[in-house]
């Protein structure tokens, strides 16, 4: 044995040494622990005896170690606990059994640590790798998880019933009331429809509905997977929802007209409703189901209601043609009937809705060809939509009650929550704005007129097809005191108070005198977009040509020309010039003869972008609108409604608040108020005080002793604007009091609206007259009804003007004097007395639209700028057949004049 392993002789007193002598010592042939390993309490102290050496440096650094370890964190035990200590045992060096049993591994005591049925977070696991669940963990929660679906499915599965379509016949009725709360009308709940069996269904209504909607039909579960995902993700993000897939999917859809909610939940029992559906029921009655539950509009549920509702037979009469026709009403009847319903949405017009209605039905003819289900020949005799009939039948409607039910569940549609499934249902008390002593009064006030001087079966070819308009606005609020829609809802089915595309013509100027005196005419020096205080604020007292066939110029001088090099010459009506030999004509005159010329080039200082924000902070709106990018634009090209006229007009009335029009103030159902219009109402400023008494004060002067003294009240202030439009196509007069702003229009259009070319008409000769202007019939018609609409209301007068903007080329203008070769009308003449002949139109098609039809709504005019040839289309000519010099600017202010002679 080394030296360094030889013991010291140790010392024979008593004391700490004595006693750990007189215990127990390590077995034969194994070491004691160290003295600083075994946590004796002799470790803390200096003296009582010899320690045992270490066998060398390096085992007393590790026992060091070990004991440093074991005083950080190890349980202590005063029975023998610790590390190579008497009764601890089993130490790292290894220690004899104490009296608890043999040592542990790490020198650590206690009950073994209990298992979790859930090993996470990880045991015996440090860091990362104590949150990384194990594959046993994942394996297991993913089988609990399926399993756990199929329970919940199973349970749904069982829980769902097979739906019923009779049970989904029932409806409880709409009560319509008057402004004053007394009832209108009670309707809705005379839900149309008629359940038929299997048989009676045609055979190409079956195979209309499967080629266009779902040509598995006869095959599939009954779901479609990929839908259903697409739904939910549809949802989740926040979007539209979106309908059954399969056909079973909708009949399940239509039948569940207990919940109609779009939410996860909804959805998720329709899924177990369709599988069981398509489990248990035999396809001939899902097909069945689902065509006696379809909606196919205008009130219509099941096939054979849709059958009698368009054509008026049942449905086993159907030809193919009929049911692909049918077939495209459940694409959703709103936009694809082709009598329209612009009162739910203004682009759910007749003519648009023809259009989609004609390709939907195309394409299933085509369908059922291809999968075989109709003959190519028999195909080949289809060629135009079905002949279809009148939409309205149920007698309670008649009269304008149709129209009005109409225009106010557009109004809660588009402006409430509730949507038009949950209308349908019924259950609500709808209060309306309409005052049923002012409907009365404009229909007699029509009728009055169309009995006295319209005479179809008289003059057949002036005379036939002719139609009136009309809506009254509150300019304090902007409800919708009456309408005109027709002269029966149950006859004539185009609401002609709302949007029938004819356009309103010289009605415009007011909205370019508007925003002459909101933004100003442009510096002709400056860039075409400047700054307000670039502008200069227009005087009514300004000065500008009433020159017939006015060369029009941009604000900067320059001749306008279309993109095709061709000049803009403005006609007025009846090739009317004013005031020559100079051909000034104040902004006042101008409106009151309706001077065609002016407004123009007023409209084209000031800008048409202008015009048209003038147009739009008025409350017309944007989807009427023809395009602002030519001079025409400020001649009224546009076709706004009668209801959104009469409401822009009321903006003028109201001293520059406007307030969208409604029809509806307040709708309640069994569960109390679920609607108030003053809740929602947010009146704006559309233009100043200063600017909108000023365009009333120079209106006043049109009836006072203009184109509109046709419509004077007894006793009241009015003022108002003609409006007609060139081919005698339509003629307008819009007017107003402090109280109560009304337009009217008259127009002809082919009544059959089953015709796809229907077209405005010429009325030229009609009702006995030369032509028709917005000073005859329209105006008669608004005074009539006036006089009766505020009888016993206090005569209120209009706000006194306070004086605006700069007067504007007043200055004296070069001598002009008129060539010896110009027409008659283009001579001196004294400036015409106030009568309808000197009424302005705008363009119509000949003068504004070219080779592109009456309407303008795409174009504004012609992509030509109003010529093709050299005609004098849009009011322009290619050559000027007058001999006068061209027109030149004034002084530099914005207007111009007719220049000097040449």
């Amino acid at each position: 044995m080394s030296e360094h392993r030889r013991k010291t002789p140790q010392p024979q007193g008593g004391g700490r040494a004595a006693a750990r002598r007189g215990q127990p010592g390590p077995p034969e042939g194994r070491r004691a622990a160290p003295r600083g390993a075994t946590e004796s309490p002799s470790d803390s102290y200096g003296s009582g005896g010899e320690e045992r050496p270490y066998g060398g440096r390096a085992e007393a650094r590790r026992a060091a170690q070990r004991g440093s370890s074991s005083s950080g964190g190890r349980r202590r035990s005063a029975d023998g606990a610790g590390r190579g200590g008497p009764g601890g045992g089993g130490g790292r060096r290894g220690g004899p059994e104490g009296p608890n049993g043999p040592g542990r591994g790490r020198g650590r005591s206690g009950p073994p640590a209990k298992k979790r049925i859930i090993d996470y977070p990880r045991a015996g696991k440090y860091g990362v790798g104590r949150w990384v669940p194990s594959w046993k963990l994942v394996t297991g929660l993913f089988i609990g998880f399926c399993g756990s679906l199929v329970a919940v499915a199973g349970i749904a599965y069982a829980m769902v019933s097979v739906p019923k379509v009779a049970d989904t016949a029932t409806a409880q009725n709409n009560v319509y009331y008057w402004a004053d709360g007394s009832e209108m009308v009670a309707t809705g709940g005379e839900t149309n429809r008629q359940i038929i069996n299997y048989d009676q269904i045609p055979e190409a209504m079956r195979y209309a509905v499967i080629s266009q909607e779902n040509k598995t039909f006869e095959n599939d579960s009954g779901i479609d997977p990929k839908g259903i995902a697409r739904a939910f993700y549809n949802m989740a993000k926040g979007g539209q929802t979106q309908g059954g897939s399969t056909i079973t999917q909708q009949y399940v859809k239509n039948a569940m007209l207990d919940d109609q909610s779009q939410t996860i939940s909804r959805k998720f029992k329709e899924l177990f409703v369709a599988i069981k559906v398509g489990a248990t029921v035999k396809k001939e009655d899902i097909m069945a189901g689902y065509l006696n539950s379809a909606y196919f509009g205008r009130g219509a549920y099941g096939i054979q209601a849709g059958a009698r509702a368009y054509f008026n037979k049942d449905a086993i009469k159907l030809n193919p043609s009929e049911c692909a026709f049918l077939a495209a009403m459940l694409k959703g009847a709103t936009y694809y009937d082709p009598a329209g319903a612009t009162e739910v949405d203004t682009a759910a017009t007749a003519k648009a809705n023809t259009k989609r209605a004609t390709i939907q039905w195309k394409d299933t003819l085509d369908k059922e060809v291809e999968y075989g289900h109709l003959s190519a020949a028999k195909r080949a005799t289809y060629k135009e939509l079905p002949k279809w009939q009148n939409p309205r039948s149920n007698t309670q409607l008649s009269g304008q009650i149709g129209y009005l039910v109409d225009l106010a569940k557009g109004y809660i549609i588009n402006n409430t929550k509730i949507t038009a499934s949950e209308l349908q249902q019924g259950g609500y008390s709808i209060h309306t704005t309409f005052d049923k002593k002012k409907v009365d009064a404009l229909t007699k006030a029509v009728d009055k007129v169309r009995k006295a001087n319209i005479k179809p079966k008289l003059r057949p070819k002036t005379d036939k097809y002719v139609q009136f308009g009309g809506a009254s606005v509150n300019p304090a609020t902007g409800a919708i005191e009456a309408i005109y829609g027709g002269e029966d809802a149950t006859k004539h089915f185009t609401n002609n108070a709302d949007q029938t595309g004819a356009q309103v013509g010289s009605t415009f100027k007011p909205f370019v005198l508007a925003a002459a005196m909101s933004w100003g005419v442009r510096n002709p020096d400056g860039d075409p977009v400047q700054a307000q205080d670039e502008r200069t604020i227009v005087s009514p007292k300004s000065l500008y040509s009433g020159k017939n066939k006015l060369k029009i110029e941009d604000y900067d001088g320059t001749i306008w020309t279309d993109k095709n090099g061709n000049e803009w010459r403005q006609k007025n009506d009846g090739q009317q010039s004013y005031n020559p030999p100079s051909y000034k004509i104040d902004l006042r005159e101008a409106m009151r003869e309706s001077v065609n010329s002016a407004y123009v080039q007023l409209g084209m200082d000031v800008g048409l972008d202008k015009v048209k924000e003038a147009v739009l902070d008025a409350g017309i709106l944007q989807s009427s609108l023809a395009s602002a990018n030519y001079p025409s634009f400020s001649l009224g090209t546009s076709s706004p409604s009668a209801i959104r006229m009469a409401g822009a007009y009321a903006t003028f009335a109201a001293s520059g608040k406007q307030n969208d029009p409604y029809s509806v103030k307040e709708i309640t159902s069994k569960d109390g108020t679920v609607f108030r219009h003053r809740e929602v109402a947010k009146p704006k400023e559309a233009f100043t005080a200063e600017v909108a008494d000023n365009v009333t004060d120079v209106l006043k002067t049109v009836v006072e002793k203009g184109t509109g003294t046709n419509a004077q009240l007894t006793g009241r202030e009015v003022a108002g604007k003609t409006g007609t439009t060139d081919g005698n196509k339509s003629a307008w007069f819009v007017g107003y009091t402090p109280q109560l702003s009304t337009a009217i229009g008259m127009y002809r259009m082919d009544d059959d609206e089953t015709s796809k070319n229907r077209e405005f008409l010429q009325m030229y000769g009609t009702g006995g007259e030369k032509t028709i202007h917005g000073a005859s019939f329209p105006s008669q018609i608004w005074r009539d009804y006036m006089e009766q609409a505020l009888k016993g209301e206090k005569a209120v007068d209009f706000p006194t003007p306070t004086d605006i903007g700069k007067v504007l080329n007043d200055t004296p203008s070069p001598s002009a004097t008129p060539s010896p070769t110009a027409s008659a009308t283009e001579s001196a003449t004294p400036t015409p007395t106030p009568s309808e002949s000197v009424t302005s139109p705008s363009p119509s098609t000949s003068e504004t639209c070219g080779n592109f039809g009456w309407s303008c709504s795409d174009t504004g005019g012609t992509s030509t700028g109003g010529t093709s040839t050299g005609s004098t289309d849009g009011g322009v000519t290619a050559t000027p057949t007058e001999t006068t010099t061209s027109t030149t600017r004034g002084n530099g202010n914005g207007g111009i004049f007719g220049g000097s002679s040449g």
